[in-house]
């Protein structure tokens, strides 16, 4: 069985795509290393790339790939509605085949070392990385974003795992973690009110009381005027999107407003959607086997 691991880099710049596209091309050219997808947004000023390989080659992808943002990004003028705090502001990893997450973990370590020393760029590791329960949570770490990190920086609870304390200004901060695979699911309202999208977002955020395994914030899509309740669902075994889904769709009523769409950034596992459609749909004794696809891959 071939080693492979997942690799889904963000980074901030979601409207040049000629920047975007000499970011992705370090990933193309490393041999063992599969591109499957990448999505740039404007209002979130933010590409998500997805990539799979070889464990020490998606390392060199990775790598490469950050390089390069950190010569073409200037977070000195980036603006948009996601958080963030860094030119490749976050990169997971993530084990598919025959690879534990132990090995994701160190492999984590391996590439925030190199980046912190080689590119003079500060790194938190976080998720099953971290050597802290505090530096867990990817929300706890880029607290402040960007704009609060010169300070953040200093903080003796918040001292990088690897490079410098001062603020690399150019290129920000950049997390290194090992995590389960994570669904970037977001929800547009049928309202430009900011504040309904917060109130929803709030009530369904594990943080704040509702979902363990869901993060979310209300933010607006100015290019359509909506507002959108956008999340990351860090274990969809455990926080299934159709749970999620129909709360925000109750709770949107309650302020008179229509659910408009939802949407997927990135990929996803397959499980994830026929979860969904088996809730939607009511199906009885219905097996993964049955699907066309899943059979076929077997």
């Amino acid at each position: 069985m071939a080693r492979i691991i997942q690799c889904v880099p963000n980074f901030s710049e979601g409207r040049n795509k000629d920047t975007i596209e000499k970011i992705v091309e370090e990933i193309r050219i490393i041999e063992d290393v599969k591109l499957l997808d990448y999505s740039m947004d404007k209002d979130h000023n933010r590409t998500v790339v997805t990539f799979i390989g070889e464990p020490e080659k998606v390392i060199e992808a990775a790598f490469n790939a950050c390089k390069v943002a950190s010569e073409l990004i200037d977070m000195r003028s980036h603006t948009g509605e996601h958080p963030r705090m860094g030119a490749t502001d976050v990169i997971p990893l993530i084990p598919i085949s025959d690879v534990t997450m132990e090995e994701c973990v160190e492999l984590s370590k391996k590439l925030g070392k190199r980046i912190g020393e080689e590119l003079n760029i500060s790194v938190y590791l976080y998720e099953k990385s971290a050597e802290s329960l505090s530096r867990e949570n990817l929300a706890d770490v880029r607290r402040g974003q960007y704009e609060g990190m010169a300070d953040k920086l200093k903080e003796k609870d918040w001292v990088p795992d690897f490079g410098p304390i001062e603020l690399n200004e150019k290129s920000g901060v950049t997390a290194v973690g090992a995590r389960m695979p994570l669904v970037a699911f977001n929800v547009n309202l049928g309202t430009n009110d900011i504040s309904v999208a917060k109130n929803i977002a709030k009530s369904i955020r594990g943080a704040a009381g509702g979902f363990k395994y869901c993060k979310a914030l209300g933010i607006e899509i100015k290019e359509r005027n909506i507002v959108q309740v956008t999340m990351n669902m860090v274990d969809y075994t455990k926080t299934p999107l159709f749970r999620v889904f129909d709360v925000i769709e109750r709770e949107a009523r309650r302020y008179g407003v229509n659910v408009i769409g939802s949407e997927i950034i990135g990929l996803l596992p397959m499980a994830a959607m026929i979860d969904v459609a088996d809730y939607y749909l009511r199906l009885e004794n219905f097996d993964h086997g049955q699907i066309l696809e899943k059979r076929m891959m077997e």
